[in-house]
């Protein structure tokens, strides 16, 4: 068995010179909610340096709530504005001598694309026509996966390690109680549940149905570090090979 474990960096969180060697994707945010260009640039030779998967990470533009307002666009504006930032990055890790590999939306945007068919169409068009062959990932049985076989793009279905589920396999929303896994032992069990038995207890009790291909990693904690070192041994105990490829 094997499982990715990806997270989002560039966004000014302090901690992605010491959470590069525990992940094997990176995320790297493309300037709409957080870093820029020199950012981007680091970012991408902090991977590099340690083989890390590079994808790219763009957001709504709203760097004022790093991301998380939600935002009625046209599906037209998503995939120009989603373009523009993969293309940004894309031209830097092609200059740096590396490969994006993926794209994986952040915050509101992947939200709101995991349960609204037009934006997670427009999403899927914008990796399409930059490059067919970049990874589409998005929330496990989301709308973001379907639009990426819609696609034909490869896709990878995301679990999150720290983040709490609703009965349908969606994530509880940020200002609601129980959006947060706070403590590391649970955090590590529910990991191990989703990645072993294809499952995760809802903050209602019902166990939803995940696929999880992917385990993301939030590295702006207090605990980040610690916890990606504890999720790492844990798959190592139960020989899960932890890989991007």
């Amino acid at each position: 068995m094997k499982i990715d474990l990806n997270a989002d960096l560039g966004e000014g969180c302090g901690n992605d010179s010491a959470l590069m060697p525990l992940i094997t994707s990176a995320n790297i945010a493309c300037g709409f909610h957080a870093g820029d260009a020199q950012t981007m640039r680091e970012s991408v030779r902090l991977a590099l340096a340690h083989g890390v998967a590079i994808g790219a990470h763009p957001s709504f533009p709203d760097r004022e709530n790093f991301g998380r307002t939600a935002m009625p666009l046209p599906p037209d504006n998503v995939y120009a504005q989603t373009l523009y930032q993969i293309g940004a990055l894309a031209a830097i890790v092609h200059a740096e001598g590396g490969v994006m590999t993926h794209v994986k939306p952040h915050g509101m945007l992947y939200n709101q694309a995991a349960k609204q068919p037009p934006l997670a169409d427009a999403i899927a068009r914008a990796v399409q026509s930059l490059n067919p062959g970049l990874i589409l990932v998005g929330l496990a049985g989301s709308e973001m996966i379907r639009a990426g076989e819609r696609y034909g793009l490869a896709t990878r279905e995301e679990v999150f390690a720290d983040r709490g589920y609703l009965a349908d396999g969606s994530l509880v929303p940020r200002s609601e109680p129980g959006a947060l896994i706070d403590d590391d032992d649970e955090a590590v069990s529910r990991t191990l549940e989703m990645v072993l038995n294809g499952r995760v207890q809802s903050r209602d009790g019902v166990w939803a149905t995940v696929n999880a291909q992917t385990v993301c990693l939030h590295g702006d904690g207090a605990h980040a570090l610690a916890f990606a070192r504890r999720l790492r041994e844990a798959f190592l105990a139960r020989n899960i090979d932890v890989t991007a490829e």
